[in-house]
């Protein structure tokens, strides 16, 4: 990393300005900040900037040539702080010109835009400094430190061990391809700090995470555990700059330091614990009596479990994952037909109007959390099971007619989120399921239909139309006839306050009447006047 070279003797000659420096309160420099490395390269006089007209400037006696030597001036302040120059080898075409001649001459120049600068920063007191340490950085960026071999070699075993190997012929080593200098100048200057902790405290995430990285590669054990310490106190903000911490922590190679505290956050030792997770932020959802609470928390870990497609779970196998769902499905299930016999029972007339108020209530909830879990599974592609379970509540059905409208109509959402699921190719059922599916739910649909187009905020019409068009359209084209004659002779009677199945409708009949095949798989076209000049 580190290479010993004889220092260069520059050829042209130099410009040089003081830069503003902060000491710390050891008596050493602390890097200056980003805008103060751009502020340092910056022209003193902009409105000196090069005109764009034609003619010549003239010559004023007042302006001064510039020199061809390079006068340093140091600093001064009453604690001796270090010297810092700035040096621009050569002078960019676009910079300020003080001859009025040499103006001119650069206006009829063509402007070179973006060209190199060479700048170089020196920081430390070369006086009682015993080693040079030179950083080449990008952009043109060279720092020269004044430091002291002992403290560097206390320090870092980095240079440790490079000033102990080589015989430095000239005290001055030099650092190539530097990607942060600021970030190099900063660290090396955290070896002089007594109170190291302190000074990080300072800090933001980020520009520990660069000390973090130059620490490990100069082997400055000392800082990197207190970045480490930093990084696991302090909040992290936002998903960026969580996965940038934690990238940078499994990044260490150096052996023997302690990253588990800062990744304790991100990571747990207990064995396979995202399961039994799981299971009881669903029992705690789902036994909510709060809507507003209940309602955004459903919002949450639905999106949550949407970002994974591999599983409910952020790590595993899902099959048990599936399995806690669907346990919680056929609780729900078990709950709500329970509370059907109940509303149902013709000794509740007798009853008090708070307690059928109860038991309606408590049975709008299980079908919202039936609804909830189907949403899960169906987004997952998992809800195939679901649709045979579904499918086989007949007992549920029956009651299903006996309890008001605007209590039941919430079970018939489930009903049209599967054949919205079934259009969409979100789960396969059986032909068979799907069959027992429309002869068990499709009528309680239909009654209901009006209710849940004025009190179901999420039911979109046109889409379960179309879901359940297409379910009726998988079936035999025998089951498909019987369903929609049962279907149209509805339509007729309740128009708006039935689903639509126009399109399905046509699509039978084209199938049966006017491109209808024959078992050998032959096309046969009839041959009837009614039928030849109906458009597919």
């Amino acid at each position: 990393m580190a290479e010993i070279k004889v220092p260069k003797v520059e050829k042209n000659p130099t410009k040089i300005r003081n830069v503003p420096i902060a000491v710390t309160p050891e008596g050493f420099w602390c890097c200056p900040s980003p805008v103060g490395f751009q502020k340092s390269v910056k022209p003193q006089n902009p409105q000196s900037k090069p005109k764009t007209s034609s003619s010549p400037a003239p010559k004023s006696s007042s302006q001064k040539k510039p020199t061809s030597e390079a006068v340093k001036k140091p600093i001064s302040t009453t604690s001796k702080p270090p010297q810092v120059w700035v040096e621009q080898l050569p002078p960019p075409d676009d910079a300020p010109v003080i001859n009025g001649s040499a103006e001119t001459a650069r206006a009829s120049e063509p402007k070179v835009e973006n060209k190199p600068r060479k700048v170089s920063i020196e920081f430390g007191e070369s006086g009682t400094s015993d080693l040079k340490l030179i950083l080449l950085g990008k952009n043109g960026f060279t720092v020269k430190l004044s430091v002291h071999r002992s403290t560097l070699m206390e320090k870092s075993g980095f240079f440790a061990k490079k000033i102990s190997e080589e015989q430095l012929i000239f005290p001055c080593m030099e650092i190539d391809d530097c990607e942060d200098v600021e970030v190099y100048v900063d660290t090396v200057g955290l070896m002089y700090c007594t109170e190291l902790k302190q000074r990080l405290k300072k800090q933001n995430v980020a520009r520990i995470l660069s000390i973090l990285k130059v620490a490990e590669q100069l082997d400055y054990t000392s800082c990197v555990e207190s970045c480490l310490e930093y990084l696991e106190a302090v909040p992290w903000v936002g998903e960026d700059e969580e996965q940038k911490v934690i990238n940078s922590v499994l990044s260490l190679q150096s052996e023997g330091i302690g990253v588990s505290p800062v990744l304790k956050r991100v990571s747990s030792n207990i064995a396979n614990p995202p399961h039994d997770t799981l299971s009881h932020v669903l029992e705690l959802v789902l036994k909510s009596n709060e809507e507003r609470a209940r309602r955004e928390i459903k919002s949450v870990v639905l999106k949550l479990l949407r970002g994974n497609s591999s599983s409910p779970s952020c790590s595993g196998s899902g099959d048990n994952s599936y399995d806690i769902i669907y346990g919680s499905c056929r609780s729900c299930l078990n709950v709500l037909l329970t509370l059907f016999r109940e509303a149902a029972d013709p000794d509740m007339n007798n009853s008090s109007n708070d307690c059928k108020e109860s038991i309606m209530k408590h049975a709008v909830l299980q079908a919202d959390n039936l609804s909830w879990l189907l949403e899960i599974l169906a987004d997952r592609r998992a809800a195939d099971e679901f649709a045979m379970l579904w499918s086989s509540q007949q007992e549920m059905a029956l009651l299903h007619a006996k309890l008001p409208l605007a209590s039941r109509y919430h079970v018939s959402s489930i009903t049209a989120r599967l054949f919205v699921g079934i259009g969409r190719g979100e789960l396969l059922p059986s032909k068979d399921i799907k069959h027992l599916l429309l002869q068990t739910w499709f009528q309680p649909l239909i009654n209901d239909y009006s209710w849940l187009q004025h009190g179901c905020r999420s039911f979109d019409r046109k889409v379960v139309e179309e879901g359940i068009g297409r379910t009726i359209l998988t079936l035999p084209l025998q089951d498909q006839q019987s369903i929609l004659l049962t279907w149209l002779g509805s339509f007729l009677k309740a128009g708006d306050n039935c689903p639509n199945l126009q399109r399905a409708f046509e699509v039978w009949w084209r199938r049966t009447f006017v491109r209808p095949y024959v078992d050998t798989g032959n096309l046969q076209q009839s041959e009837s006047p009614m039928t030849s000049n109906m458009v597919e």
